[in-house]
């Protein structure tokens, strides 16, 4: 990874040039740096972002020089598979996303389709904008996939930014009990900052038993939805003694390996669903951008480091460290 000029991308007719204002630091740009995500280099990484439209395509219609934007990362993709034409472009075999396929939005520059932009409002700030391709993942896979119903008790594995995108996006939609899941290392700071989200109860996994834990705060019950943010092997297979019979578990975190171990027959005992998810539908967007323009998902709390593009290198070691919850880059 290095620091270096680069040419300014030249729209194609159906895409826009985008002056990009700020973009995130993901998980995914970690493990790319790690070697631990597919990716074709050499190419500019970030799909997180939000900018400025300054040039427009001859084919585009609808937006105009000046808008706000942000955008899904589902570049490339065909629009004749099947999965295309049923609506679920992030999942099509031919996508190569900004970041990591294609060019992305650790640059001052960006080109980007128009049929993947969404406009934010003044009143959402370029940072704030910045964070919405993780709270649209949060929308997509806990809200929309994971269907948090009123009153439903949430257990939340993982309190990074998704975790605590979670808990805002839960209490939102009207959970009546958020319990969050971490180790000792997030006592300082992201256990605190969950409850300061809404988070009724925390549980420290290494300090406690977290199965027993979550079944005490829920009466022997267990959770309507779990949702696995963590990726740890560990924490995945805790999932099925937290969630109640019939109830649900949203896999959202990464472990990175091929092989782990899961409690299958208590699983198939407890009738319960297990719901896999990747990357973002095209009507998690709004959404997002709805809630936290209403501020019902306060994003721009997890925001904790703001750096020029120039200070990638320690801004990428604040998130690797757990000392940053959101890291921005500033091109």
């Amino acid at each position: 990874m290095v620091l270096r000029e680069s040419p300014v991308p030249k729209p194609k007719g159906n895409e826009v040039l985008i002056e990009v204002k700020a973009a995130g630091i993901c998980g995914t740009d970690i493990h790319i740096k790690h070697d631990a995500y597919p990716y074709w280099p050499p190419v500019i990484m970030g799909h997180e972002f939000s900018g400025v439209i300054v040039e427009l395509g001859k084919e585009v219609t609808g937006f105009k020089l000046g808008d706000r934007v942000v955008a899904e990362p589902h570049t490339l993709a065909c629009g004749r598979c099947e999965l295309c034409r049923a609506g679920n472009i992030q999942l099509c075999a031919t996508k190569r996303s900004p970041g990591w396929g294609i060019d992305g939005a650790f640059a001052r520059y960006l080109a980007m389709p128009v049929h993947l932009l969404h406009r934010i409002p003044d009143t959402v700030s370029f940072e704030e904008g910045a964070v919405v391709e993780p709270a649209a993942n949060v929308v997509h896979d806990v809200l929309e996939r994971g269907r948090v119903e009123p009153n439903d008790t949430v257990v939340i594995l993982g309190p990074g930014p998704i975790g605590l995108i979670a808990v805002m996006a839960a209490r939102a939609v009207g959970a009546g009990r958020v319990i969050v899941v971490g180790v000792s290392e997030d006592e300082e700071r992201r256990l605190p900052m969950a409850r300061e989200l809404g988070a009724e109860a925390t549980v420290v996994a290494d300090r406690q038993d977290s199965i027993q834990a979550v079944m005490d705060l829920t009466e022997n019950r267990g959770a309507d939805l779990v949702v696995e943010a963590s990726g740890s092997p560990r924490a995945i297979a805790s999932t099925v003694g937290m969630v109640r019979r019939m109830g649900r578990i949203a896999a959202v975190g990464l472990p990175g390996r091929n092989d782990i171990s899961f409690p299958w027959d208590a699983a198939a005992w407890k009738v319960c669903t297990v719901i896999f998810n990747l990357s973002t539908g095209y009507t998690s967007w709004d959404r997002a951008i709805g809630l936290i323009a209403a501020k019902r998902i306060d994003i721009g709390k997890i925001i904790t480091h703001v750096e020029p593009l120039e200070s990638w290198e320690r801004t990428f070691e604040a998130v690797e460290s757990k000392r940053a919850l959101k890291a921005l880059l500033i091109p």
